[in-house]
């Protein structure tokens, strides 16, 4: 074979191995999110056997978290910190007495009000508080009985939240929504590997002459 016709063969392999790079990397992860949250202003509050449920209307129905009052004749909200995800729903259970759920700032555009009577009434052993949470944002209350003693809560309000006391981990990152699928890297790495094969090759026979046993009848 002459220089001539390997070096074109060469090439040949060179842009094949090129255009499989660029297919390889054409084939991009497509994610598609939709999150739409509702909220609604219509709020009830309904007390029936020491139990009161009060929030807007959510047609998802979502989950529900709950947060223990004055556990063990302690002057805190357990957790005291909270992340959630909107349309979720906490339920606050009193295991001691002489305490309420009093808003003390919220998001604009929520209508959150706390344990029915405001800071004047408070509630005891055995009563159930539930509230759903549709506007995202930070919510800060406190039972107004022990405020000073620092009975005080917070509740964050976020897409993909979920975790308690302060949110939860961050997932691991999936190879795929870096940018190219996970597949392609393997490609693309043996493709340029070829690529640099081929190049060293053709570079020595250059550099040394070809074999005589190589040049047969084309001339």
């Amino acid at each position: 074979m002459k220089r001539r016709d390997f070096l074109t063969a060469a090439t040949g392999v060179a842009g094949g191995a090129g255009a499989g790079v660029t297919a390889a990397a054409a084939q991009e992860t497509t994610t598609t999110s939709s999150g739409n949250a509702t909220a609604s202003g219509n709020e009830t509050t309904t007390a029936t056997n020491g139990t009161t449920t009060s929030g807007g209307s959510s047609g998802g129905g979502g989950p529900t978290k709950e947060v223990t009052v004055g556990p063990g004749g302690s002057l805190v909200f357990e957790p005291a910190e909270i992340t959630i995800a909107p349309g979720t729903t906490i339920k606050w259970v009193w295991e001691s007495d002489n305490h309420n759920v009093v808003p003390e700032s919220q998001p604009e555009g929520s209508s959150w009000e706390g344990t029915p009577g405001g800071a004047s009434k408070t509630y005891n052993t055995g009563y159930e508080y539930s509230h759903t949470f549709e506007t995202t944002g930070t919510y800060e209350y406190f039972c107004q009985p022990h405020k000073t003693a620092g009975m005080v809560g917070t509740i964050t309000v976020q897409e993909g939240g979920g975790g308690g006391g302060g949110g939860g981990g961050q997932a691991e990152a999936n190879p795929e929504h870096m940018g190219v699928p996970f597949q392609a890297h393997f490609v693309g790495l043996a493709t340029l590997l070829m690529m640099a094969v081929s190049l060293v090759y053709t570079f020595f026979l250059l550099k040394y002459g070809e074999s005589p046993h190589a040049s047969g009848g084309n001339r």
